[in-house]
């Protein structure tokens, strides 16, 4: 499934949100921007995909679960990061260029034994360190309480639909606050949450 999440033209941008590795088995929840109907075809051609259920969002976007084979290639892969006390924190980014990018938590001498041993031909780069703050996951304890309401309210009434169903006059009525602080809400909650995940 890497290949196709991470080198297939009719894959735009594919994440994998969480995933299960108990050393027999492997289940991978993915988020997918692409085409999901080629991107089902494929997976009904991959002998080690053992099934799969996809649930579609709209034309271009859908979650697939992903229940894979563990084979020799994948433990060597996967073994290294999943043995001790080493977390690796969500989201699991794969790039156009074959390339995957995740956060690892965990004892310094374990993740750097887990380094080691992750096989060839896998290469693996350090891109930064630091605590949990800087994870994908903390984003969310960044936003205050109304932060979060308005945010939430502004999922439930459409106002980050693609294409919008709703206008901030609209998060504002549902909220029974003036239209100026639901957008001052939303403009500080987005900035959180984007210096976050991109700062």
């Amino acid at each position: 499934m890497y290949g196709v999440m991470a080198e297939s033209a009719f894959v735009e941008r594919a994440t994998a949100i969480q995933w299960n590795y108990t050393g027999d088995a492997l289940g991978i929840l993915h988020y997918v921007v692409g085409d999901p109907d080629a991107l089902e075809r494929a997976m009904q051609e991959i002998p080690e995909v053992l099934g799969y259920d996809m649930e579609r969002l709209d034309e271009r976007s859908c979650y697939v679960y992903v229940r894979d084979a563990t084979t020799d290639s994948l433990q060597e892969m996967f073994d290294p990061i999943s043995s001790g006390g080493l977390v690796v924190v969500p989201p699991i980014e794969y790039a156009a260029d074959g390339t995957v990018a995740f956060s690892m938590f965990g004892p310094d001498n374990e993740i750097q034994t887990a380094i080691e041993n992750v096989s060839v031909p896998v290469d693996v780069t350090i891109e930064s360190v630091g605590g949990l703050a800087g994870t994908a996951a903390a984003v969310e304890t960044r936003l205050t309480d109304r932060q979060r309401e308005v945010v939430e309210t502004a999922i439930e009434v459409g106002y980050y639909d693609v294409p919008r169903t709703a206008s901030q006059e609209d998060v504002a009525a549902e909220l029974g606050c003036a239209p100026s602080t639901a957008a001052e809400h939303l403009r500080k909650a987005e900035s959180r949450m984007l210096r976050a995940q991109f700062a």
